[in-house]
């Protein structure tokens, strides 16, 4: 892996090595990358994708890097951030955005142009592309409710399209992510409403998301599933566990469904709470939680 120079593959890409990981997530934690790649445009895209299929090098696809963990020894291979990829077009009571967009920049211009059905994620500090591959929800709504079709690019540099049906939509599932394809764009079909109603939605969703959740600090967001006939916030903090601590990272006091870097976190210390909160929820209620967050290396 090491023998191969991107930079030097590439020259005017805009490639790093061996770049710690944690200036980009959320989290503020994960250790380095062999390569970090932010394409400009699709067809840089295509290059270093098709490069790095025949190489046999890893790749790894990042969004915003706001729901997951990444390891304190980082990640092999190449990690792509596709913030670049941000365009956001209409058409009638469409809206196609690509990849890197956050999806708060799509609900707003939803909102600009009178349409409703992604209210829900007027907070939600991720990318589109993250949201796809994630089903992401909230308050009641999630991307399979409106998602029309997806474009997709293979581990050999070939586009395709997904329709709505195909992504084979689940809680917190879609069909990409076992298939090593990266999402580049994603369509959504929304319906025309008045503009002070949907305004008046996304304030009353981000009103309470900033009661409730700790905002102030860095986190991963919500970090386990809902249990079927549960919500994993309760469970948490009816076993005591709000405040629990592991070095940086440590249970809200504000949500018990999050676990925040109170300024020196480690992945290790994140995967460590995360393991101590399954178990004494497993013990004291004998229900077993599944993480929402993505635990990327080790």
């Amino acid at each position: 892996m090491q023998q191969v120079n991107l930079i030097q593959m590439f020259p005017g890409y805009d490639i790093k090595q061996n770049q710690a990981l944690s200036a980009y997530t959320n989290t503020r934690v994960g250790g380095p990358a062999d390569w970090i790649f932010w394409p400009k445009k699709l067809a840089e895209l295509k290059d270093v994708v098709r490069y790095a299929h025949d190489q046999t090098i890893p790749v790894t696809v990042l969004g915003n890097a706001s729901n997951l963990i990444i390891g304190d020894n980082g990640l092999s291979g190449l990690v792509i951030f596709l913030t670049n990829l941000t365009d956001i077009t209409l058409d009638t009571h469409t809206v196609t955005a690509g990849a890197g967009a956050a999806i708060i920049d799509v609900t707003q211009v939803a909102a600009e142009h009178s349409l409703t059905g992604l209210e829900w994620a007027a907070g939600i500090p991720g990318s589109v592309g993250g949201a796809v591959f994630m089903n992401a929800g909230a308050y009641g709504g999630q991307v399979a409710e409106s998602l029309v079709s997806a474009d997709v690019l293979t581990p050999t540099g070939e586009i395709k399209t997904y329709t709505n049906a195909e992504l084979d939509f689940g809680y917190r599932h879609s069909t990409v992510q076992a298939t090593g394809e990266i999402i580049l764009s994603a369509t959504f079909a929304l319906a025309p409403d008045e503009q002070t109603a949907i305004v008046a939605r996304m304030e009353d969703f981000n009103t309470r998301r900033a009661s409730k959740q700790p905002l102030e600090y860095p986190s991963c967001g919500s970090v386990f599933k809902r249990p079927e006939g549960y919500f994993a916030g309760k469970l948490i903090m009816d076993s005591d566990l709000q405040g629990y601590q592991v070095g940086g990272a440590q249970v809200s006091t504000k949500h018990a469904g999050f676990i925040v870097n109170k300024g020196d976190a480690t992945g290790s210390d994140y995967v460590a709470v995360i393991q101590h909160v399954q178990a004494t929820v497993q013990a004291k209620f004998d229900v077993a939680l599944e993480p929402e967050v993505r635990i990327l290396g080790k």
